[in-house]
Order: structure tokens, then sequence, then C-alpha cells
């Protein structure tokens, strides 16, 4: 049987990861920093079958993390996916008017807790010659949007880490993917909002978004696909969603949405 490890799987499209990859047979690490949301995932998961284990910590915390990795039994330790999925928008201020710790809150989290934990697992992939990370990225990575300058800096860095990790394993069967999903109605909005519901609801308003269960497929088909293809990138958009700042609205569709 092989093994997941998932950042972020409290919510929204790491959630999203943990119950398809439990669907595919895989048993899961799942991390986050909300210790009753993972255990109340790991209940419900063992109570169909699946085999999991949780971490809490942050992945902001270099020291916590290598700790969390290092508590791993011997019999868990063959992590075959790697899923970096935390990460966290906060504000949609100017660049010049934003608050010094949202941006060093999601620099810290998108960048650096990405790259800890790519660290700490990828050396044991490239050592059995097998393994696959896969790192959410994000439309936002591809341009600069209006609010959100660093926030899209730091998908644009999670595209180039991945670019770079890529060469980085290409002699041995180390697989790297990034996904870079649009707009995906999770508590991503909510959390960039700092709970206020009106305006993250807003951000969804006239189309039908992306859900993380249309994520995990995806990152799912990537992890399943045959040992000789490697999924480099794949981009993906709501139907009415051109690029990261091109939607078409039309408040008429919220009467069909499911």
């Amino acid at each position: 049987m092989k093994t997941v490890l998932i950042t972020g799987a409290t919510s929204g499209i790491g959630e999203a990861c943990a119950r398809k990859f439990a669907q595919g047979d895989y048993r899961l690490i799942i991390t986050g920093r909300n210790s009753e949301k993972l255990s109340a995932l790991q209940k419900e998961l063992e109570a169909k079958g699946t085999e999991v284990m949780t971490l809490t910590f942050d992945v902001r915390d270099r020291k916590a993390a290598i700790e969390a990795v290092k508590s791993i039994p011997a019999e868990w330790a063959v992590i075959d996916v790697l899923i970096n999925n935390a990460g966290l928008a906060l504000g949609l201020d100017k660049e010049h008017e934003g608050s010094l710790d949202d941006f060093e809150t999601m620099i810290d989290t998108n960048i650096k807790g990405l790259l800890t934990m790519t660290r700490l697992i990828v050396p044991s992939m490239v050592e059995r010659n097998h393994g696959h990370v896969i790192n959410i990225g994000s439309v936002a990575g591809d341009a600069a949007y209006a609010g959100g300058s660093v926030y899209c800096g730091t998908k644009a860095a999670v595209k180039m880490i991945s670019d770079g990790l890529r060469i980085d394993v290409m002699d041995s069967a180390v697989r790297v993917t990034t996904l870079k999903p649009g707009l995906v109605e999770t508590n991503f909005s909510r959390t960039r909002f700092k709970g206020d519901e009106e305006r993250a609801d807003k951000v969804y308003e006239g189309l039908q978004p992306l859900t993380g269960t249309d994520i995990a497929d995806t990152a799912f088909y990537c992890a399943e696909a045959p040992e000789h293809v490697q999924i480099a990138e794949v981009l993906i958009l709501a139907t009415h969603q051109a690029n990261s700042s091109m939607v078409s609205r039309d408040t008429n569709r919220n009467e069909h949405l499911s």
C-alpha cells in the first residue's frame, strides 16, 4: 500500500485530497495546525477502513516540522506522495499599504513551509528512486492582480521551485507536479478577508467555482499516471474564468448552481 503525506489537510483542497487518496487505497499522513480537525478526519476515514496518521504542526515552524517528520514510525516512513498543500492568502491591499505581518505569514507558509517539507521528505525519495511531489500552486502565480502582489509572488515562487526541483531530481524516478487552480470555493477567501463572510461570498458570485474535490481528483490522476509519465503542470480553471483576473459573472447563473 502506498503512503501519501498531505500538509494543510484540515480543510479545503487538503481535506479533499485526503478523502480522494483514501478512496484510492492509500494510507494517509495528514498534517495541520488544528489537532481537533485532524482527529475528526482521522476517525472518519479510519471508520471506512483507511489507515491514517496525524501530525499537528505549523509548516512555518521549521523545528516543529523537523520533529514531526522524525516522529514518523519506521513502518510509515516510506512516503510515496508528498502533497505540499498548506498555503493561504491574506488581505487584498495595495502592496505599499498592506500588512507586513500578512506578507510574512504568506511567505513563510507558501514558500518556506513548502521548502521545509520538500527538504525533509524528498531525499529519501531520491534514495529509493521512487516518489512524487505535488505542489499546490495557483493561477495567481502566472500574473499579478490588483491587491494580490505578494500572494501572487509566493505562488510564482511555487512554480519556479517546482520547476527547479524537477531539474534537480531528473536523474531519479521522482516526479514533480505543480497544480495551478483558479477560483476554488473553500475557506480560502474567508481566510483572506479574515472571516468577512459577505466579502468572501462575492468572490464566487455569478459563476460556478471549482471545488476542493475537483483539485483532489486532478492530484490523484497525476499520482496514478504510469511511472514513465510525469505530469509537470496543470492549470485548472472554472469554466467562466480565463485567467487570474478575467472572470465572466452573471448573477442569473447562481439560480442554476448546484
